[in-house]
């Protein structure tokens, strides 16, 4: 079989299970779990051979026309370079483990056959992003991608936080689809196609004729589907959805296809400084805001999606200095040890029956009662604040590495001010991420005060999961050997000087939120935990649905009143109270778009009833007073009409004499 049919299996099979798993989930429900995993796996397997066959060398390249356009063809093609090859496998391994884990999680959950079709779906879409050598086929996978977050962040719609959640992601992520559409098409128009290697053709030649303007568009696109500044609002409200979606969604899909796409056509964006330097202010934006908001979370999938937020951020600024490779490498590591920690924190919320890390930080021998998820999960932060020799160590200072060089004029491949931009901001952010996965990591497994609930050992496909996921994210920067063949020969090699300013920073972030949290547990007079525990019987999927949906109130005063021994309000200050609600950026969405949208639709209102429907009443009210009057003529007395055909005839008899007498 060759190569290139292996690769249209890939994408093919995940989208074949989602269709047989959504005609078959009621009828059949025995079939609903094989269908759910074993499309992805097959996927997986066939990904792998796919990139061990591309080897790291030279693109497969493979298109068919689809339709005759008259114009701008459209085409059925593949690109499937290293990064595609590794992204692909990551892909697989992600939603084959998100897939096995549903099993446990949502073992009692009636909607597990949809939403398990729907997974597979994402799958499928995610994978013909990776793959496509095609933008408009690209844009099909981007969109249905759309949709399924749609209906997977919405799972829980009986709660209204989730159904807001859905059409939040939704409409933020169509807000840069639009112009991300016309930066398609003008693309398109001056390279004469939509195939990638013809359009990278174009750029190579100058023959891109407004590329501000085409990468500034491109990049709204960009920055609604991977929750860059300023359209990232829509990720933290996203964890109203199952914790699984929220792994799949953080670590493969979605966010990721937006970093995917840049690193794809960087040429483009590197032919305007100006769009680069913009790229290089987005990220550093949102990696130390986003730093800054996890830190005064409470939630503990709060906390993580902020942090998804500022890794992109990373991402973001490795392409802003021009380096695909750190930015692939890093979006690579990241998925590994982001999927790892969902998982696991849907472990914690199931074992603790809340989200909220204060009523955590009140339950003693929670770390016991998941070992599993503690083990791991400690790994994953490691890796997250890139402490050595975990793979988030490795990925973070090839980007440091590459902004740093660019900074210094190493290399010309990005404009001096977004290296600058870049470092100074990733430095910063390096901090900010050791501090809040410390302090996420004492809140969860360092807690005082009554009894964690006992809920016996959890589903084996639910732990097992969490130890496969847990080995690359450990051992994955130890291949930084092999990689660079995969990533353009570049050299991904830390830098000596950004590797200890980074690694030193992450140490000071954490030793300064412990000694925070010792200062405030030292203070705090600890509120008893009320009896929040949740059923033993209870799957993990009900288990957090319920807390989305009784968060405040099902705990009481104890996850409502703000916890006196959080190192976060200590180590932000004043700060907190605006880190807590994201800088207000939605407040002011509110004020500059959705005020004058209901503005705009209550005098549409105004106007369609109070002028259009009195024209249209009038026009109808004429007719019915002319009616009336002809009603009344008409009594059907003959002596009645006689005298009026009489009196008439009177009348004109009249006028014809005054007009005869006129003349």
């Amino acid at each position: 079989m060759t190569t290139t049919t292996l690769a249209v299996l890939v994408p093919l099979l995940p989208f074949l299970g989602a269709a047989a798993g959504l005609l078959l989930g009621r009828t059949s429900p025995g079939f609903v779990r094989p269908l759910a995993v074993l499309p992805p796996l097959a996927a997986l397997v066939l990904a792998v051979l796919v990139a061990v066959r591309q080897g790291g060398g030279q693109a497969v390249d493979s298109h068919t026309e689809l339709t005759p356009t008259g114009s701008v063809p459209i085409e059925l093609s593949l690109h499937i370079d290293g990064f595609a090859a590794l992204v692909a496998v990551l892909v697989g391994v992600v939603a084959t483990c998100v897939q096995i884990y549903s099993t446990g999680y949502l073992r009692e959950d009636p909607r597990y056959p949809s939403y398990a079709a729907l997974v597979s779906l994402f799958t499928s879409a995610m994978l013909l992003v990776v793959y496509s050598g095609d933008l408009m086929v690209l844009l099909v996978g981007w969109e249905i991608m759309g949709i399924c977050s749609y209906f997977l962040v919405g799972h829980y719609w009986e709660t209204p936080e989730a159904r807001a959640a859905s059409l939040k992601a939704f409409l933020v992520t169509k807000l840069g689809d639009v112009p991300f559409l016309i930066g398609l098409f003008a693309l398109a128009t001056d390279a004469g196609s939509f195939r990638i290697t013809k359009v990278l053709g174009t750029v190579a030649s100058g023959g891109l004729h407004h590329p501000t303007l085409v990468a500034l568009l491109l990049l709204a696109g960009v920055a609604g589907k991977s929750a860059l500044f300023p359209l990232h609002t829509w990720l933290p409200d996203a964890m109203a959805g199952p914790t699984p979606v929220s792994a799949l969604i953080h670590a493969a899909t979605m966010v990721a296809a937006g970093i995917y796409f840049v690193a794809r056509l960087l040429p483009v964006f590197q032919a305007s400084s100006a769009a680069m330097v913009v790229l290089a202010v987005m990220a550093g934006v949102t990696m130390v805001g986003s730093g800054l908001a996890a830190l005064a979370q409470d939630d503990i999938k709060r906390v993580l999606a902020y942090s998804t937020i500022g890794q992109l951020g990373y991402m973001a600024g490795a392409l802003a200095v021009g380096d695909r490779g750190a930015a692939v490498f890093h979006l690579l590591a990241h998925g590994a040890f982001k999927a790892l920690l969902f998982l696991a924190a849907g472990v914690i919320i199931h074992a603790s029956g809340t989200n909220s890390l204060a009523v955590m930080s009140r339950m003693k021998d929670l770390r016991a009662r998941v070992p599993d998820a503690f083990w791991t999960m400690t790994v994953a932060l490691l890796a997250l604040a890139a402490i050595p020799p975990f793979s988030g160590f490795f990925s973070k200072e090839a980007v440091l590495g590459a902004a740093e060089h660019v900074a210094t004029g190493h290399t010309e491949q990005a404009p001096g001010p977004a290296g600058w931009i870049v470092l100074i901001t990733g430095l910063v952010t390096a901090v900010l991420t050791a501090a809040y996965a410390t302090r996420l990591w004492l809140l969860a497994f360092r807690g005082r005060g009554a009894e964690a609930p006992d809920h016996g050992r959890q589903p084996l496909t639910m732990t097992a999961v969490l130890w496969v996921l847990a080995l690359p994210s450990f051992a994955f920067g130890l291949a930084i050997g092999p990689l660079p063949d995969w990533f353009d020969g570049h050299d991904l090699t830390p830098v000596l000087t950004t590797s200890m300013l980074g690694t030193g920073l992450a140490l000071v972030g954490g030793i300064v939120t412990y000694g925070a949290w010792r200062h405030t547990t030292a203070l705090a007079v600890r509120v008893p935990l009320g009896a929040v525990a949740a059923h033993p019987d209870a799957d993990a999927g009900h288990v957090e649905a319920e807390a989305i949906a009784t968060h405040a109130s099902a705990y009481g005063d104890v996850a409502s009143a703000p916890d006196p021994a959080d190192p976060g309000r200590l180590l932000l200050g004043p700060l907190h109270r605006h880190a807590v609600v994201g800088f207000h950026l939605d407040a002011v969405y509110h004020a500059l778009f959705v005020r004058p949208v209901q503005a705009g639709a209550s005098l549409v209102r105004f106007l369609d009833r109070e002028v259009v429907d009195t024209y249209v009443r009038g026009a109808g009210a004429l007719p019915r007073w002319l009616g009336i009057a002809v009603r009344r003529a008409q009594t059907g007395n003959v002596q009645t009409y006689v005298s009026a055909l009489l009196a008439g005839t009177v009348v004109l008899v009249v006028a014809a004499l005054l007009v005869a007498t006129g003349a």
